[in-house]
């Protein structure tokens, strides 16, 4: 007989009044957005001739609206372009669902490097700097995504499995939780720990390829147990999307840690 840890059931939606509502995911975005800020101005200040605050104010706006736009699009995009194009009203309609990181991290190096070249910044100590505040939001997305229930995991007879609400009675791997904690906590303090105790921030370029290239291997690594789209399903030899969208972000970052390792050298 196989076990299965209860699903926490929690609301999706923390208050609600009339047709207002505040989600958790929509929180989610926002405490991502509001301490990688505050993240971001802590580095700054570390960083000879780093950005000014004000600079760091205006960036948030742009990386914003890059995450956003770029998430979108690349949800429709990546994963149910026919949909879309049978039904191109429905790309505005943000509040019924459908992000994609890999779309919004398009959208971030978008920002970054539109947002240096206007206010004539370097571009790889600012993107360094974004880098190492990404997996704040990251982590808080994925207890988002948790908490509604989505983007389970694969079936599974481990003791922590769970079965999710919308998710069949079989239960599964908590993947949104495995993802929280590789490509929010650990890549988190392994960029924290890189900034701190090494000269990495002296190399321009170094900690945005690490972050490339630790979440792409996270992500890759947890595909293994995230249950495929069921509008996409396995694409060929057991690739999922997921994965074969990270691995050229993977390529990117190792060629990036080599690109500021020679450009270090003396």
């Amino acid at each position: 007989m196989t076990f299965a840890i209860p699903f926490p059931v929690i609301d999706p939606v923390l208050i609600e009044i009339g047709p207002f509502a505040i989600r958790w995911y929509a929180l989610a975005y926002i405490a991502g957005l509001l301490l990688g800020w505050r993240y971001i101005l802590g580095l700054s200040a570390q960083l000879p001739g780093g950005p000014d605050a004000h600079a760091i104010d205006d960036l948030i706006v742009w990386l914003t609206l890059g995450i956003i736009l770029g998430g979108r699009l690349g949800y429709v995009l990546f994963y149910k372009p026919d949909y879309y194009l049978a039904n191109p009203l429905e790309i505005v309609q943000v509040w019924r669902g459908g992000m994609s990181f890999h779309g919004g991290l398009l959208g971030v190096m978008a920002a970054v490097v539109l947002f240096a070249r206007r206010r004539g910044l370097s571009l790889w100590p600012l993107s360094d700097m974004v880098a190492c505040a990404a997996p704040i939001g990251l982590f808080f997305g994925r207890i988002a995504n948790f908490i509604n229930g989505e983007l389970w995991g694969r079936p599974s007879e481990a003791p922590w499995a769970m079965v999710f609400p919308y998710g069949g009675p079989a239960p599964r791997h908590p993947s949104q939780l495995y993802e929280a904690a590789l490509e929010g906590l650990v890549l988190f303090a392994v960029l924290l720990a890189l900034w701190r105790l090494t000269g990495a921030r002296d190399r321009p370029g170094f900690l945005t390829g690490v972050f490339f290239l630790g979440y792409g291997a996270a992500r890759m690594a947890v595909e293994l147990f995230r249950e495929p789209d069921a509008y996409l399903g396995f694409l060929f030899g057991g690739v999922t999307m997921g994965q074969l969208l990270s691995l050229p972000m993977a390529g990117l970052g190792i060629w990036l840690i080599a690109r500021a390792r020679r450009a270090a050298r003396p």
